[in-house]
């Protein structure tokens, strides 16, 4: 999940990088026949990315993969499609889908003031509930901030929505609401805050049965609290680095306690339950049409690649053959980072790397999916 907290964390990991184990950096995978240009690209991106990475794409008849390096530092294999790993801040569009079901449903208005729905919670805080909008919320647009500050963790060692959201809001706003556009993981913690409230369940209960359940996505899982298993076969994550020819790494997996990231980036999920995830979403079977019209509304996310813009928990990719694509991103300190995009003509590709740190260079995740979709018949 990308925030601040979470990277001040790693960076005491990766000062000990040098006691590390140096292995050399994997063999690339060979490429693939019919798909042998989003191969290049994949091997170049996964150089500088991870350990290992994987690409599960296809259309509404078929699906075709392509991998680069190792899902083990331990033992050489590649990445499968049905590895569980977590999502990170693809955990953001199942939150969101789910207000937006309540928003269907007459439950919320996304125009009205959190206040309404979370009487008091922003009381004393340097917020005004009364200005700020769920749907600014789910848009960014609020000027919540995104750090967590520092959480109170209960008795077990977890953390409570209710406790994360107060820590959240001891930080300063990013600037008046509805006037810009900022990240914040804090939005979504709000947001499932919200779906408790509105629902009288926990999130992950609600997410479970409104998404989860109905798609039948028997890979994908929302943590209990304390909680830190992956089911078999699960993709290591690890973070660390490069030098030279040699990357070092140092596994996270079940390092974190996951309650602390919750509806803004707890989940974990397979390249092939995102892939229907993200489809069925396009498809409209989620939410209603003009719910996902809204959803699909933009606003322009500064310093962004070309092409990409935020909705509702959503982020708009225009592809470089002409097409539009529709998902998210996510990375989060286990050692995940992942992305699943899909179009309304059925194409979808879903990206996932073992490995936090990414050390990018020229060639980006972005531009693997861009290579996967337009790549796709």
């Amino acid at each position: 999940m990308e925030n601040s907290v979470n990277r001040n964390r790693v960076l005491p990991i990766l000062a000990a990088v040098a006691v590390m184990l140096a292995i050399p950096a994997p063999a690339q995978a060979a490429p693939s026949i019919d798909h042998a240009d989003t191969q290049a690209v994949l091997d170049r991106y996964q150089g500088g990315a991870g350990p290992g990475a994987a690409v599960h794409a296809g259309n509404r008849t078929g699906t075709w993969e392509v991998r680069a390096g190792t899902a083990d530092t331990n033992v050489q294999r590649p990445i499968s499609s049905d590895d569980q790993f977590r999502i990170g801040s693809q955990t953001k569009t199942f939150t969101a889908i789910v207000v937006l079901q309540l928003a269907d449903e007459g439950k919320i208005d996304l125009d009205a003031p959190i206040e309404r729905y979370l009487p008091g919670v922003f009381n004393g805080t340097g917020y005004d509930g009364t200005t700020i909008s769920m749907r600014q919320i789910l848009q960014h647009t609020s000027g919540i901030t995104d750090h967590l500050g520092t959480p109170a963790a209960g008795p077990d060692g977890t953390y409570s929505l209710r406790e994360l959201v107060r820590a959240g809001l001891t930080n300063p706003p990013q600037f008046p609401p509805g006037t810009a556009w900022g990240y914040s993981s804090v939005n979504y913690l709000v947001a499932g805050l919200l779906i408790e409230q509105i629902t009288g369940r926990s999130a992950g209960d609600a997410i479970t049965s409104r998404i989860i359940g109905p798609l039948k996505l028997t890979r994908t899982t929302y943590p209990r609290p304390g909680d830190r298993q992956l089911a078999t076969p699960y993709l290591p994550g690890y973070i660390g680095g490069r030098t030279g020819p040699f990357f070092f790494w140092f596994e996270r997996t079940f390092a974190w306690e996951l309650s602390q990231w919750a509806t803004a980036g707890a989940m974990a999920s397979t390249e092939q339950d995102m892939v229907t995830f993200t489809q069925a979403l396009a498809d409209g079977r989620l939410i209603s049409p003009a719910t996902l019209a809204q959803m699909r509304t933009t606003v322009p996310i500064p310093g962004a690649p070309a092409g990409m813009a935020y909705g509702l928990g959503l982020i708009r990719f225009d592809l470089s053959c002409g097409r539009r694509a529709w998902g998210h991103i996510g990375d989060v300190a286990t050692g995940h980072s992942s992305a699943t995009f899909a179009t309304d003509d059925g194409r979808h590709a879903a990206l996932v790397t073992n490995a936090f740190v990414q050390i990018e260079d020229t060639t980006t995740r972005v531009q693997v999916i861009d290579s996967a979709l337009c790549g796709t018949p």
